[in-house]
């Protein structure tokens, strides 16, 4: 009687599974066309201004001034404001990601961890707008204190809240890439002698090494893409420098600015968003695709 039941529920989810199949299949192929229609829709606007402007002068230019006159097209400056945000947000939020990564996995108990989870998801959830406001009222008025020099808007502002955004991102990735490792690493090397500083820094960091540089590039990928906090925090001047104290625009803040003024569609003016939003695509698509690869490799070891 048990085997016929069982064989029931078997034959019972089979149909279920094949039921699924067709959705299943319907909802990867959404994201393929939505992917496909992004790409179709950037590189057409992209090819447009192109006609325009050379494309040496576009990604070798430095002054960005396609909304004055005289019109300079040189992108640097947007991508110099953009990797000055991600790389500050990096060098904070990557070794306090590391940091609460190995806490969680090796040192709390499981009280602790029910605290912690819970306020890096809070953390994540905030709306970024939210962090532009906390930016300006108070890490900069800090800032303003130490630094007396530092501009109102500035990529420090902007790199520390961002770095606090992407914090959560890092920490979770590193926290699943620990878990991920087999306990046998971690009790052969106390067998041995090893003291838990030595088993996570000679055992378990390295064995996940891979893993982790992952989250790294995945979560600086995600601080590239940021927009409302970096836009109101840094400011929206564009110019080359990788003064952390001064005024910057980023590559997204610069789409806004087009996206929320005056611009005619259209127009050369209109077509700079569309070929800073192809250039970010591609920045933060080969990111992505790294972090990947890496995170298959580690995964095969």
């Amino acid at each position: 009687m048990e085997n016929i039941q069982s064989i029931q529920s078997i034959e019972k989810a089979k149909k279920i599974e094949k039921a699924l199949l067709p959705l299943l299949a319907a909802a990867g192929l959404f994201t393929l066309l939505v992917t496909a229609g992004i790409i179709y829709t950037l590189s057409q606007e992209t090819w447009h201004f192109f006609k325009t402007v050379s494309v040496v002068d576009f990604l070798f230019g430095t002054k960005w001034e396609p909304l004055m006159e005289p019109k300079s097209f040189g992108v640097l400056p947007l991508v110099s404001g953009t990797l000055l945000i991600s790389i500050g947000a990096g060098l904070f939020a990557i070794p306090s990601g590391v940091m609460i990564g190995v806490f969680l996995t090796e040192y709390a108990h499981e009280k602790m961890r029910r605290i912690v989870k819970p306020i890096l998801e809070i953390l994540a959830g905030i709306p970024t707008i939210v962090y532009g406001y906390f930016a300006i009222t108070f890490v900069t008025p800090i800032l303003k204190t130490i630094m007396p020099e530092i501009e109102v808007f500035n990529a420090l502002s902007g790199a520390i809240v961002v770095g606090v955004m992407i914090l959560p991102m890092v920490a979770s990735l590193v926290d699943d890439a620990l878990l991920a490792l087999p306990q046998s690493l971690k009790h052969g090397a106390y067998a041995l002698g090893a003291t838990p500083f030595e088993v996570i820094s000679g055992v378990i960091i390295p064995a996940s090494f891979g893993r982790i540089m992952a989250a790294f590039i995945l979560a600086i990928s995600r601080a590239i893409g940021e927009t409302m906090a970096v836009t109101m925090a840094a400011g929206s001047n564009p110019q080359l420098t990788f003064n952390p104290l001064q005024s910057i625009q980023t590559m997204t803040s610069y789409i806004v600015q087009v996206a929320l003024g005056d611009t005619p569609a259209g127009g050369i003016e209109y077509l700079t968003s569309y070929a800073v939003a192809f250039l970010l695509f591609v920045m933060t698509f080969g990111l992505n695709w790294i972090g990947h690869k890496i995170m298959q490799q580690g995964g095969r070891k």
